[in-house]
């Protein structure tokens, strides 16, 4: 009779004991299921790495979907917002006093280093939110200035056109003609001529160039007959800037800047115009200084919108890009060799280290077809070059 509770006691021990078992062989099996899975996707990652990337998105959206990559870097969001509306807008930001605007427009297409500099930023603090907001500048960098970056450029041309600043200050006259005069252009025009280096040019392109005009501090020489030669006004009272220097005070208020003449070509003439706008001046008080040269571009303007010929090639130092509002009057006339057929930015001053074009050549009623910057001589200015075709 005392058996019986014992034998009672002990069944049940036995059954859990069963179920342990199995629960453990059971467990066991599906560790080594889950083993032989996961060396399945093992497996996956060594042989095409689709599991790796669908982890990588996993994990990716998993971290978006959290709200704390979302507030981090607000600052950095902003700036990158603001940066894209600097560029969308630059058009509307007012000049004021200190020509804000035209400075702004003037370095427009270096706005575009800040991008990289708030990317780092923004992958630094892990914002989600900064990272978004750069969208913004990209594409509206992008959409001004992306089609800058690709050559388009087309073989062939009726006429190649150079025109170069040669520096009031160019130590070595003769050498930049000689430069220029192994160019092969068959129109050459230069700016800032005083009236010592004069001679050098005329000396060093005589034998390339059998036609060339000169007044006051341009001029243009040609392997083409000129004819209707004369002066155009662009309100240079009060001259400043290198070239000044140089100059007399009645020299600074009678000298001619800019020139119109007839070049005689086999397609029928062509009117080329020879411009040294007045220079710009940046300081910390008064901002860009910017009054003269605007003057002369709306007279330079009103003197090509008067042109009878069909056919205008702009050439000269305009002291400023064809991004900048001043130049409404002839960019709305006139088109940019460089924009239109050129490879890259084309950028011509300073010499040392181009960071802006400011030498331009503008054209009407002919075909640019290249567009490029020609090696440094002995001023602070890059000569630029254009071949046009009819």
């Amino acid at each position: 009779m005392t058996t019986t509770p014992q034998q009672d006691t002990q069944e049940p021990v036995a059954a859990d004991a069963r179920d342990t078992t199995a629960a453990g062989q059971g467990g066991a099996g599906r560790r080594d299921d889950d083993s032989r899975d996961g060396g399945s996707r093992g497996g996956d990652y060594r042989d095409g790495g689709s599991g790796a990337w669908r982890a990588g998105i996993q994990r990716t959206i998993r971290a978006g979907s959290h709200p704390e990559p979302w507030k981090r870097g607000p600052v950095l969001a902003a700036l990158a917002l603001l940066l894209g509306l600097l560029m969308l807008l630059h058009a509307r930001i007012p000049d004021g006093m200190k020509n804000v605007g035209s400075l702004v427009e003037t370095f427009l297409p270096w706005f575009g280093l800040f991008v990289p500099v708030l990317l780092a930023g923004a992958l630094w603090r892990r914002s989600a939110s900064a990272v978004v907001a750069l969208l913004l500048p990209v594409t509206v960098w992008l959409n001004l200035f992306g089609g800058v970056l690709s050559d388009k450029s087309h073989p062939g041309g009726d006429l190649t056109v150079v025109s170069h600043n040669v520096g009031a200050g160019n130590s070595d006259p003769a050498g930049t003609a000689r430069d220029l005069a192994a160019s092969g252009a068959d129109v050459l025009a230069l700016e800032e001529l005083t009236t010592q280096a004069r001679g050098a040019y005329e000396k060093g392109l005589a034998k390339a160039y059998p036609y060339h005009t000169v007044k006051g501090t341009v001029g243009l020489w040609s392997k083409r007959p000129l004819s209707d030669t004369r002066t155009v006004d662009v309100a240079m009272l009060g001259m400043a800037g290198p070239l000044a220097e140089h100059l007399s005070a009645e020299e600074k208020a009678a000298t001619p800047r800019a020139l119109r003449t007839t070049v005689a070509t086999d397609q029928g003439p062509l009117a080329v115009y020879v411009a040294h706008l007045g220079s710009v001046r940046v300081n910390p008080k008064a901002g860009l200084s910017t009054s003269q040269r605007n003057d002369g571009a709306q007279k330079l303007g009103k003197a090509v919108a008067a042109e009878d010929n069909e056919r205008v090639v702009l050439l000269g130092d305009l002291n400023g890009t064809t991004d900048d509002r001043a130049f409404d009057g002839l960019t709305s006339q006139l088109r940019s060799a460089q924009e239109t057929a050129g490879d890259g930015f084309g950028f011509s001053w300073p010499a040392g280290f181009p960071v802006v074009r400011i030498d331009q050549i503008l054209v009407r009623g002919v075909e640019p077809q290249s567009s490029w910057v020609l090696p440094a001589t002995g001023s602070d200015h890059l000569p630029v070059a254009a071949r046009i075709s009819w």
